[in-house]
């Protein structure tokens, strides 16, 4: 059969043809002329890890300045609330500086979360040994990330259990420890943390909760916050259960005996004291 090109689809073809001729010449060959697929399969894996790397510290590079409009799970929640019809589509999200966000917020987080978080490198390897003690004879499984880890996940990566998505939690984990301040850690993971279906971040929390400013937020309702992470879609802020109320007082216990304030500069945290 013949078959006849039209103007526009012939430079189509020859357009692709030319690619094609391009990316074979990429492909090693030997002495013969047979194509080295192995050898070419490596090379293009360094590149990608090469370009993965630049790309991941650039990032993080400006994040240790600049604001983060967004992250994964936003956009992720976003579009389950759009296939949802009995729920409504809603971001509140609006980012604030380290300044901006209550002291007691900042405290009342480290004791729910991580009362290491001033003195580790981003792990917590005995709260690790233990949960994973306690995984192995138990139903429900017990977390042990860290804020560091927390804050990794919550502004790089995607929410999942899978093998992967942890592996590159704790490259990410590695990163912003080496490249960003604990404060500047705790000012990502204050303005990127879920607090409630669509509000994220201590200021949209403290405003759709409260009516007021981060930075005007006092200890009770602090503790209150600190007390539905890290599931604030199954305990509420606004409709706090029994279980919500008794951590939040033991939130506030343990902010009265780091006595009430968190010192970045001299981090000699006291020891945890058991629920």
């Amino acid at each position: 059969h013949l078959v006849i090109f039209a103007p526009e689809q012939s430079r189509d073809v020859n357009f692709f043809a030319r690619i094609l001729r391009r990316w074979y010449r990429t492909i090693p060959q030997n002495e013969e002329g047979k194509l080295l697929w192995g050898k070419y399969f490596r090379r293009l894996l360094l590149r990608l890890i090469l370009w993965f790397l630049g790309l991941s510290v650039g990032i993080t590079l400006l994040y240790s300045f600049m604001p983060i409009p967004f992250t994964p799970l936003m956009l992720q929640r976003c579009w389950e609330q759009s296939w949802d019809s009995k729920r409504e589509v809603r971001l509140l999200h609006d980012w604030v500086s380290f300044h901006e966000i209550s002291p007691h917020l900042q405290l009342a987080v480290v004791c729910s979360e991580d009362q290491d978080f001033l003195e580790h490198e981003g792990f917590d390897f005995e709260a690790i040994e233990k949960a994973y003690v306690y995984n192995k004879t138990h139903k429900r499984k017990r977390g042990a990330s860290t804020i560091s880890q927390q804050t990794a996940k919550n502004i790089f990566l995607w929410p999942s259990r899978s093998w992967m998505r942890k592996g590159l939690e704790v490259y990410f984990t590695f990163l912003i420890e080496t490249i960003w301040s604990k404060k500047r850690i705790m000012t990502a993971y204050l303005n990127s943390i879920e607090f409630g279906d669509g509000v994220y971040g201590a200021e949209a929390a403290a405003q759709h909760y409260f009516r007021k400013s981060a930075k005007d937020l006092n200890r009770q309702e602090s503790a209150l916050l600190a007390s539905v992470l890290p599931n604030p879609l199954v305990y509420k802020v606004e409709r706090p259960s029994a279980k919500v109320r008794e951590k939040q007082q033991w939130v506030l216990s343990q902010m009265r005996m780091w006595g009430g304030r968190i010192d970045y500069e001299n981090p000699n945290t006291p020891k945890k004291s058991g629920r």
